[in-house]
């Protein structure tokens, strides 16, 4: 039986894992769909892309679409390895006794 490996406490906190799982999904998703989809303020949401935007893990692309702001979250290669990671390590506890 191995040791589960440490969970990522920036991912593993609730909006940041829906954060993150959504970019998984979908590559892209602009700040209203991730604020409608995970039921959240837009002060909320703007706390928790900072912290990941800080860690290197999302690329927030702030434009202007018919005079109207528009931000477009992607996520990046070290938050690709980290989410996968984190993952990973999930899994290690999950089937710890199998």
């Amino acid at each position: 039986m191995s040791k589960p490996k440490h969970l990522n406490d920036l991912i593993h906190a609730k909006v940041r894992l829906g954060i993150m799982s959504l970019l998984m999904t979908y590559g892209e998703c602009n700040f209203t769909f991730l604020k409608k989809t995970l039921e959240i303020t837009d002060g909320n949401l703007g706390s928790h892309l900072q912290k990941l935007e800080d860690a290197n893990y999302i690329e927030i692309k702030k434009t202007f679409v018919k005079k109207k702001p528009k931000t477009i979250v992607t996520v990046t290669d070290i938050g690709t390895d980290a989410y996968r990671e984190y993952i990973k390590s999930l899994e290690s506890i999950l089937y710890i006794d199998k």
